[in-house]
């Protein structure tokens, strides 16, 4: 039997590396996958990609409740019940000492990292409850260290933990596991934007820096990260609630 077989998925963020290699793992695992993500023609692209019935997409900004109410109402009336739920999107905004960072990025940040993510647990929350289920929550290493230069992020990858350690709790009597997932720096487009930020003359040289940071030595794939979603929401991961997992080459040790 497949690992997701009849499961049914939400995945926010889900035309970027992580969330599109997650959902092709999904779907291979038997999984009806719902992808939400702003970018319409990305997640047009991404579908074609996945060829498969049973992939749906709907277009949203998760840091407007009304829309992220409109995602959970598709969902719904696709699934009626969630089982897994990937609260995976997310924005890394701009690299500035924090006496200079723009406020309009730093409230644009919060309000996707923070805003969008609660905004997802409170709507999809009651479509889990019946039967229970999985919340998986993309943070970061960011959220359990501090990176100069890029506080909006790092504090909302913080309060990613502080939601999930809360909403695990809340769901635990439902039957509902929370956890986050936090990668190290993953070789996808966000990754490359921040060290065209930390280094706009030499980005390769901010990415050797990253690198040496990292025990193993390399970035993560984005593969690597939709692995451990994925058995996060799977049975396999039944007694694993509350709690932080590091995809991080060792870099937090």
């Amino acid at each position: 039997m497949k690992r997701l077989e009849n499961k049914t998925v939400i995945i926010t963020g889900g035309s970027g590396g992580i969330g599109a290699s997650t959902a092709k793992m999904m779907l291979k695992e038997g999984a009806k996958v719902l992808l939400v993500d702003l970018d319409v023609n990305a997640l047009k692209k991404v579908k074609d990609e996945l060829n498969s019935s049973n992939v749906y997409t709907f277009t949203a900004d998760v840091s407007d409740e009304e829309q992220v109410r409109a995602y959970a109402k598709k969902a719904k009336e696709l699934f009626g019940q969630v089982d897994v739920f990937f609260n995976n999107a997310g924005i890394e905004g701009d690299v500035k000492p924090l006496d200079e960072y723009p406020l309009e990025m730093y409230h644009k940040i919060m309000n996707v990292n923070v805003h969008g993510v609660y905004y997802g647990l409170r709507h999809v929350f009651p479509l889990m409850k019946e039967k229970g289920g999985s919340v998986i929550i993309t943070s970061s290493v960011a959220g359990m260290t501090g990176t100069a230069n890029v506080l909006p992020y790092v504090a909302s990858k913080h309060a990613e933990i502080g939601m999930m350690r809360s909403a695990a709790l809340e769901g635990a009597p439902h039957k509902i596991r929370v956890n986050t997932i936090n990668p190290s720096p993953v070789d996808n487009r966000m990754m490359s934007s921040l060290e065209e930020g930390f280094s706009p003359e030499d980005s390769k040289a901010a990415k050797e820096k990253f690198e040496l940071a990292i025990p193993l030595g390399r970035y993560a794939t984005n593969e690597e990260v939709a692995a451990l979603a994925l058995f996060l929401a799977s049975d396999e991961s039944s007694f694993i609630t509350g709690a932080v997992h590091p995809v991080d080459g060792g870099m937090t040790a």
